[in-house]
């Protein structure tokens, strides 16, 4: 990711969010997009906090948010990257295809922000493959590869 280009960073707020991805509270996982380049890569942000329903279940003695839900905040920031570069993206919806190479590196606490970095390895056709880390305070705490397909909604559900 190009950090030292001069340019004005790209963001997007929670409502381009929520008008990008399908998913809502408490499964919509990405609170901002801080930078992306299209087709390229992206970093997004998930502010952690004991107010997530998640916790109250694991781990009511302590709160550990769950790798796989670090792994959905991944993907979600990656499809805003991919969905927000389309015309058409009100009628079209991501699903994985596969998750390879994960690792959780440290655990993941209220009171952390995750911030996601995704970088497109392809994008061909209806298929699309990222590589990203998830990191907290610079410090790298799960990676992971995803391969997706973009698929047509049905006009009566878009």
């Amino acid at each position: 990711m190009a950090d030292s280009e001069n340019r004005t960073p790209r963001s997007l707020d929670i409502q381009a969010i929520k008008d990008l991805l399908p998913h809502r509270y408490p499964i919509l996982l990405v609170d901002r997009i801080l930078d992306y380049e299209p087709n390229k890569w992206v970093r997004g942000v998930k502010n952690i906090t004991i107010g997530d329903p998640i916790f109250l279940g694991h781990f009511p003695q302590r709160a550990i948010f769950p790798g796989v839900l670090i792994v959905e905040a991944m993907a979600q920031t990656g499809g805003c990257l991919v969905l927000q570069s389309m015309a058409d993206n009100k009628s079209k919806l991501l699903y994985f295809m596969t998750i390879d190479n994960v690792k959780f590196r440290k655990p993941v606490v209220p009171g952390d922000q995750l911030v996601m970095e995704l970088e497109v390895i392809s994008l061909k056709g209806k298929v699309c493959k990222l590589k990203g880390v998830a990191l907290v305070d610079g410090q790298k705490v799960a990676e992971a590869e995803f391969m997706s397909m973009m698929m047509d909604i049905d006009p009566g559900e878009a």
